[in-house]
């Protein structure tokens, strides 16, 4: 069973450090994917990104994230094998295979797959593993040699009262807020002039 204090820290990093960036990343046409690296040590944040695709269409909340970490110095970034990657949305193919090369052995995020299809309306996600690797949504191995992934939804599920409760509160009320940070991004994508080709 997680510790619900290391829950609460990963939520309040999505609600206070990731969040109000791609508040302001939608009103430009980005997508409303973040990400943020972590130490294991103290839970402190050592990078927290949004989604970029308006400068470069590759710049995904986590790829962002990875190289905002890389233009720290050598001495300010532990090693990846000492830190938590968090990210908002469960990572698409792209940022899968960026993580596993990036030295990270876990991820956690908030919202799945099914999430960015059902509830936010980008389906690509879903799309891509299904049209390149031929996997159904949940088809890839959620551990393996080189990372644990984390459904911070089903670790919630898996805690006692009265933190269950409490935070399955705190996701509805982030829930809420990307779902209009969804409905702005929907908006204003058409800022991108063409540039995102998966919109």
């Amino acid at each position: 069973m997680q510790d619900p204090a290391l829950i609460d820290r990963l939520l309040d990093t999505v609600e206070f450090e990731i969040a109000p960036m791609t508040a302001t990343g939608v009103t430009r046409g980005n997508k409303l994917f973040g990400a943020a690296i972590l130490r294991k040590s103290d839970w402190s944040t050592v990078i927290a990104e949004t989604n970029n695709e308006t400068e470069n269409p590759l710049w995904h909340g986590e790829m962002h994230a990875l190289k905002r970490f890389y233009e720290l110095p050598r001495d300010a970034r532990p090693k990846p094998a000492d830190c938590i990657f968090l990210a908002t949305h469960e990572p698409c193919s792209l940022c899968l295979s960026a993580i596993t090369w990036g030295g990270y052995d876990n991820f956690w995020y908030l919202f799945s797959h099914e999430d960015s299809r059902d509830s936010f309306n980008i389906p690509h996600d879903l799309r891509i593993l299904k049209e390149v690797f031929g996997l159904e949504p949940g088809g890839y191995a959620a551990e393996n040699r080189y990372w644990k992934s984390h459904d911070i939804v089903k670790e919630i599920g898996a805690l006692d009262e009265p933190d269950r409760t409490r935070l399955r509160t705190r996701v509805e009320k982030l829930s809420e807020i990307y779902a209009s940070l969804s409905q702005i991004y929907q908006g204003n994508k058409h800022l991108a002039g063409g540039d995102i080709p998966l919109d």
